[in-house]
């Protein structure tokens, strides 16, 4: 039966997945968010009672992967796709209502929210890649898919603020493309950011993962919503600081 325990997680991952799916579709992003939270939390544990119970196998790792297609590659592409079609009916809004001068030609393509999808294609891509790519044994190349669904969903939230000066930016089809392409690119990307598993819980080893978590825990205390793409800026810019260490080294 302990086979069985690791997959279960696994699927417990994909069921959020599945819920948090319903829930971006109807533009209810806070519980999209949360069951994306739930699920890449399953998503942390499912690895580690493998490597427990000593019951690691190919099934479970492409039953992982299958899981954070939806979760974390399918979830945030929705939530991308209902932020584009908000930004172009609001922007369109506003040029009826003669306070923006010029209606631009991307206005005129109703299928421009579709583009957010490009993260899910982006998603798909990258965990093909990590299923057969070896060096991302103990590391990550690109940044990880629930990273990546937590900072757009985080967007997408923060955009549905209508009480802060973030949501004039989020609410820009323009930006919006940006922000797709640049996801898109940085989950595909040759760069090098450290994992947050621990082998062993010792400071020695760690030190980049325990300052990580400080630091992430200190901001999401201050600056609740609002820190998490933040907290993903640091961890990219920390796992390039830690290889410039590491290569002088």
């Amino acid at each position: 039966m302990k086979k069985w325990v690791p997959n279960i997680i696994t699927l417990s991952n994909l069921l959020c997945g599945c819920i948090a799916a319903i829930y971006a579709f109807n533009d209810q992003l806070v519980l999209a968010g949360i069951f994306v939270g739930a699920g890449i939390f399953f998503d942390f544990f499912d690895g580690l009672a493998a490597r427990l119970l000593n019951v690691s196998s190919e099934l479970g790792k492409q039953l992982d992967s299958l899981a954070d297609m939806v979760t974390s590659g399918l979830v945030p592409g929705i939530v991308m796709y209902q932020m584009l079609s908000e930004a172009i009916g609001n922007d369109i809004i506003a040029i009826n209502q003669n306070q923006v001068i010029g209606a631009p030609e991307l206005f005129n393509y109703p299928w421009i929210p579709i583009l957010g999808f490009l993260i899910t294609l982006g998603s798909c891509y990258r965990l093909a890649k990590f299923n057969i790519d070896t060096r991302q044994t103990d590391s990550f190349i690109g940044v990880p898919t629930p990273a990546n669904a937590i900072l757009i969903i985080s967007l997408g939230i923060i955009a549905q603020d209508y009480n802060n000066e973030l949501t004039y930016f989020l609410t820009n089809p323009y930006i919006l493309i940006v922000i797709t392409l640049i996801s898109v690119y940085l989950l595909n990307a040759e760069l090098p950011l450290f994992a947050l598993k621990f082998k062993q819980w010792g400071i020695k080893g760690n030190v980049i993962r325990y300052l990580f978590l400080l630091i992430s825990l200190v901001l999401l205390i201050t600056l609740q919503i609002y820190a998490v793409p933040c907290i993903i800026i640091i961890y990219i810019l920390m796992s390039v600081i830690n290889n410039l260490k590491t290569k002088r080294q």
